[in-house]
């Protein structure tokens, strides 16, 4: 065993028994190379990574690839999850040489800190026009031991490199007209250019879900009236919801489909997927009142609790993609064992799943349910009631079967920031749905964010396993937590949330903002283990953590009458500039923030002894841009809840910038008040961008 049994994370537990001399990342390898004025390779990867394991059987579990790394280098086994600082810095160090990324991430770095090499996945013989893994660490070592000074310098200029580029956040030069209704069709218009109008989603495969742009569509058919843009947005959703990417039989969504069609997926399930795509799936619910969305908010929640929620309330960061050494056997079927399982039941179940005698991939079949309902109900003779209590008896039996194989690995660890986003999910259900096991969830999951990740001295933490904490907490860390204590004060009218979220958000400003620049740091300040302090601001897997500050300033600003927040919001928009408009899938929750500056938020209170009920009955409508704010009394603490108390029965008041209407009696007085005037875009987004 090497120094890695020491460790907590599953990634690196998973190379524990490798001949190599792995290190954790930390002064003692990083000492022991200037020591020893040796190179470090830096090897980057996650638990339910399928070619991390490849190459781990591959090459590090090789006797003599071990030894020629021991011997050569200072060799180090990164979580990105656990340290996405460090994963962000060397994913752009080898993106920059070699225009693409990905992992298992391998760079190789002078004893300092600073790369000068690196790649992806090596085989171990050369193949797929890359070279050979031992290749590689020859080269790297020859020409260290070679010509170290040009190697230096080298590195010298990637970490000028890696400054220069990371030096956004003033003011952009392309902000004019920024602010108006031009920039939000642009953006729209934009979006469906990519469109796939037959199978749903944007762009070519591989295709991941596309949680932000369906948010921005949805919200822009919302204020403009577009059918298109709804149209596309929810083609996107039922794809997703229908394809080989979501699990038919157990709920939970796959990282991404590597085919057009959302086929075939990248079997892995990830935490903040189901995260987001709840999100999307409480729009869509609360939009069309089609049941098939809640039903999929039940089932992806249901999943959740039942396969990634911890003892005390926490969640796990992945289930891993193989099984047994193959990628995704936990999930695929062979007609026969259909047949076996399912018996008289096998033919009904292989024409609404898409099962075919010879398999529908590589042999086997991946479950979908594609068929449209009301035809192939027609086309069996059954009714819908019929085929419901057929098909969850279809289901349990299959479950039944399932359980009894070899389980993907479980990545236990828990992350902060992909539990604030699971948190805000179950706030967002609850809100749709009304399910009180939802705002039970979430209450309960926060009072364990609060109290586990704590870090005694008035920040946060990052990890948590076995009972330990570690690693401060990074921008995503504090960003994710503050819009889950806004949403879940909007569930439960629990002020003190708010409380909270404006303490965490000045901590947030003290510690990650730098003067004259409107962005935020990825890290806090007074980090010394890294090379390169960076801002993220793309929306990747993940939402920019400056993008949700964005959010939650210009939340957080109405709230606590912060007209200084309010400015600084308006500014991280202006230093995004034009980007936004021209790369909205790159940059989607910002778009969706551009938007909510254009057209306002609703200033939604509400009082009195009924608060609850007329609460749940508000949230359960899409309103986009909004803040809720209920109280059983007036509280003066809070600058919309000044001077509001019940007149007879009327308990509801809509304001703007703190000036309100008479208040209603009803949510449908209400909402007659909020909604938006009709903005009637002929011939949809791209004819009126032509």
């Amino acid at each position: 065993m090497n120094r890695l049994a020491n460790e907590s994370s599953p990634y690196l537990l998973q190379h524990a028994h490798n001949p190599v001399n792995w290190y954790a990342w930390g002064e003692e390898a990083l000492n022991l190379a200037r020591e020893k004025d040796l190179p470090i390779l830096v090897s980057i990867g996650y638990a339910a990574c399928h070619w991390c394991h490849v190459m781990e059987h591959e090459s590090f579990e090789d006797a003599a690839v071990a030894a020629f790394m021991n011997e050569h280098f200072i060799n180090i086994k990164v979580d990105r999850e656990e340290r996405p600082d460090i994963d962000h810095i060397y994913m752009d160090a080898v993106q920059s040489m070699t225009g693409s990324g990905g992992w298992p991430l391998n760079v190789f770095l002078t004893p300092e800190g600073k790369p000068f090499y690196g790649g992806t996945y090596y085989p171990p013989k050369a193949a797929y026009n890359r070279p050979s893994w031992m290749d590689v660490l020859k080269s790297v070592a020859g020409g260290w031991s070679q010509k170290k000074d040009d190697i230096r310098a080298h590195a010298d200029n990637m970490i000028s490199h890696l400054e220069q580029s990371n030096a956004f956040g003033k003011r952009a030069n392309d902000e004019d007209d920024l602010f108006s209704m031009d920039s939000l069709h642009k953006i729209a218009a934009e979006i469906m250019k990519n469109a796939d109008r037959r199978l749903g989603g944007f762009g070519q495969a591989p295709k991941f879900p596309p949680t932000n742009s369906i948010s921005y569509l949805l919200r822009y058919d919302y204020f403009f009236h577009d059918p298109e843009a709804r149209a596309q947005a929810l083609l996107s959703i039922d794809a997703l919801l229908h394809g080989g990417i979501y699990d038919q039989l157990g709920g939970g969504l796959a990282r991404y489909s590597t085919d057009a069609e959302w086929l075939v997926p990248h079997f892995e399930k990830m935490l903040y997927d189901q995260a987001l795509f709840v999100g999307v799936l409480a729009d869509a619910w609360q939009l069309t009142g089609q049941e098939k969305y809640r039903a999929a908010i039940d089932q992806t929640m249901a999943f959740m609790v039942r396969e990634m929620q911890s003892p005390e309330g926490g969640f796990y960061a992945a289930l891993d993609a193989d099984s047994e050494g193959e990628e995704g056997k936990f999930y695929v079927w062979e007609w026969g064992e259909i047949e076996e399982v399912l018996g008289a039941d096998a033919a009904l179940a292989a024409s609404w799943y898409g099962i075919e005698a010879d398999g529908n991939w590589e042999g086997v079949n991946i479950l979908t349910s594609r068929r449209d309902a009301d035809s192939w109900l027609t086309e069996q003779g059954i009714t819908a009631a019929q085929w419901a209590q057929k098909r969850a008896s279809i289901q349990a039996r299959l479950l039944e079967r399932r359980a009894g194989r070899v389980r993907p690995g479980l990545d236990d660890k828990q992350l902060l920031s992909w539990n604030a986003l699971m948190n805000a999910a179950c706030s967002r259900a609850f809100a749709a749905t009304g399910n009180e096991r939802y705002r039970a969830m979430a209450v309960d999951n926060m009072a364990w964010m609060l109290n586990r990740f704590d870090d005694t001295k008035g920040g946060l933490l990052h990890t948590y396993k076995n009972g330990v904490a570690k690693f401060p907490g990074f921008l995503d860390d504090y960003v994710y937590l503050v819009q889950a204590l806004i949403l879940l004060q909007e569930i439960t009218g629990n002020l003190d949330y708010l409380d909270q979220a404006a303490r965490l958000t000045l901590r947030v400003i003290r510690d990650f903002s730098e003067k004259g620049n409107a962005l935020f740091y990825y890290t806090p300040v007074g980090q010394r283990d890294i090379v390169v302090r960076k801002r993220e601001i793309y929306d990747g897997a993940q939402p920019s953590g400056n993008a949700v500050m964005l959010s939650n300033l210009r939340y957080l600003a109405v709230v606590f009458d912060r007209p200084e927040w309010s400015e600084m919001a308006e500014n991280m928009l202006l230093a995004m500039g034009k980007a936004i408009v021209r790369y909205p899938a790159s940059f989607g929750l910002w778009a969706a923030e551009l938007m909510g500056k254009q057209l306002g938020s609703a200033e939604i209170v509400v009082v009195g002894a009924e608060v609850d009920t007329l609460r749940k009955e508000i949230l359960a409508n899409f309103i986009p841009y909004r803040i809720v704010q209920s109280a059983t009394r007036e509280n003066r603490d809070f600058p919309l809840l000044r001077d509001k108390s019940p007149i007879s029965d009327k308990k509801i008041y809509v304001c703007q910038d703190y000036t309100c209407h008479r208040p209603v009696a009803t949510v449908i007085e209400m909402l007659d008040l909020i909604r938006p005037q009709k903005r009637v875009l002929t011939g949809g987004i791209l004819a009126e961008m032509q």
